[in-house]
């Protein structure tokens, strides 16, 4: 959440989506950094892509 900025609806949200990727270890999920870089990336894209529109 604190990486990201954003809240942790927001977060939630956006794992059910399948847009940011978790692992489970027993009751916790846990983003692996290389989530986080893929999901920046795919915001990266996404804002490009409403940019030249």
């Amino acid at each position: 959440m604190t990486l990201l900025s954003l809240s942790r609806s927001v977060i939630y949200e956006q794992i059910r989506a399948g847009r940011l990727r978790t692992v489970r270890q027993g009751r916790t999920r846990l983003v692996p950094d290389a989530a986080i870089t893929a999901y920046v990336t795919l915001l990266e894209h996404e804002t490009q892509k409403g940019g030249t529109r």
